[in-house]
């Protein structure tokens, strides 16, 4: 029985993906686990695989085409398999046929075809489809943030294929919302000076405009700042690297990700997402780190930090960023960030604000670590100080409870031997 190939979902807020190479053509016999293709997310790139031994029959897509999540790709079956009737006689186009049973036949029927197009096929079992009783289409992670928001579907234009409502749909909503707007004159395009270049947006940098214009206009931020005594954490840094081969030292942010894990057990509202009528508290602490790749920056996460040695941390950091600027990312890399760090320290930058990443409630800037004039006990002497920032959701938690964060991140950076406990 022949199967469609599916775009799958590369991460938890992922509504479609790029079409990149196909590694196998029509009529290519394939094993399970062969490397169909690669497609591409605004995060990452990814192989896909065969879910069954066959021949590659159909490609629906072509490489560069933007794909909807579970939309189909392809199709795999038995030599010499018609699957006419799924694809609508369109082998090498683009088409998003449901799925529906393809039956070998000696003679094929041409009237067959229409009869499939016209009434579509329920989805199998098991199967989520993004038709729903309100006859709307919109993706899951749209109507997700819909239902966050008490938002009706049907009063959402779609900009998706065949009006489907799309997250960034959403997103446009709320920023102007159709009961309260109000009557805006049509935007005349700014003019390219002679002397300036147009620079078309990456995927990444799309993204990244989209989740940061979301954050700054749908999340109320407030920031709290403290100084940081880093001689200690420091010391302990360079006793635990004169331990470790070059490959496994331990970096200043690998302590401050495996602190800032540690205080968030106590802080369960810091380690929390906002769910619109109720807050998501997380029973994981997974840290993530904003990590500079070329064309943007991505979030790498550290499943389960707070239980992580700092020489795993460690380890694993390098793994992901090495994979990160090769374009390797694998999706769980960058998935489940419950918390996120920020850190310009290697910049020599003293201090700065984040904004926050959702759905995390919550950001830690870092700047660097440098030796200042400070009065100790009465006394002018020199000190080795770090200033760091939270950037914090106020509809999750409050400034007095983001001050005591604060100050139990501090005391266990200030007291480092908590870090190898």
């Amino acid at each position: 029985m022949a199967e469609f190939i599916k775009m799958p979902t590369l991460g938890f807020d992922m509504e479609e993906g790029t079409m990149g190479t196909w590694l196998k053509q029509v009529g290519d016999p394939v094993k399970k686990g062969d490397v169909l293709a690669e497609i591409e997310s605004d995060k990452v790139t990814q192989e896909l695989t065969a879910r069954a031994d066959g021949i590659l029959l159909a490609q629906l897509v072509n490489t560069g085409d933007l794909v909807p999540v579970g939309d189909n790709l392809g199709v795999i079956g038995a030599e010499g398999e018609d699957v006419s009737g799924m694809v609508g006689g369109k082998g090498g186009s683009k088409g998003s046929a449901a799925p529906a049973p393809a039956a070998k036949q000696t003679d094929a029927q041409p009237e067959a075809a229409p009869s499939v197009a016209a009434t579509p096929a329920p989805a199998p079992a098991g199967e989520l489809s993004d038709e729903f009783p309100d006859g709307v289409k919109a993706t899951p992670v749209a109507r997700r943030m819909a239902a966050e928001h008490g938002v009706d579907l049907s009063r959402v234009g779609g900009s998706g294929p065949d009006g489907r409502v799309r997250k960034a749909d959403i997103e446009a909503y709320l920023a102007n919302p159709p009961a309260v707007a109000k009557p805006q004159p049509a935007m005349t395009p700014v003019p390219t000076p002679a002397t300036a270049t147009e620079k078309p947006l990456t995927r990444m940098r799309q993204a990244i405009a989209r989740r940061m214009a979301e954050s700054k206009t749908t999340v109320p931020h407030f920031y709290v700042t403290t100084e940081i005594d880093m001689a200690a954490a420091l010391n302990l840094r360079k006793q635990i690297n004169n331990a470790l081969p070059p490959e496994q030292k331990v970096s200043v942010n690998d302590m401050v990700v495996k602190a800032a894990a540690l205080a968030l057990r106590q802080f369960p509202n810091i380690n929390a997402s906002f769910g619109g009528d109720k807050i998501i508290l997380h029973n994981e602490v997974n840290v993530g780190t904003a990590v500079a790749v070329e064309g943007g920056l991505l979030t790498i996460v550290q499943k389960g930090t707070d239980g992580a040695s700092i020489s795993k941390i460690a380890q694993d950091h390098k793994d992901m960023i090495a994979r990160a600027r090769d374009g390797k990312m694998k999706p769980e890399d960058v998935e489940g960030a419950t918390f996120t760090v920020s850190n310009l320290g290697a910049f020599d930058v003293d201090h700065f604000v984040a904004i926050v990443n959702p759905p995390n409630a919550a950001i830690l800037a870092v700047g660097s670590a440098k030796q200042v004039p400070v009065v100790v006990d009465g006394q002018l002497t020199v000190g080795t100080r770090m200033k760091a920032t939270i950037s914090a959701d106020h509809r999750v938690t409050d400034g007095a409870e983001a001050a005591q964060y604060m100050q139990t991140l501090k005391g266990i950076l200030e007291d480092p031997l908590r870090l190898l406990i």
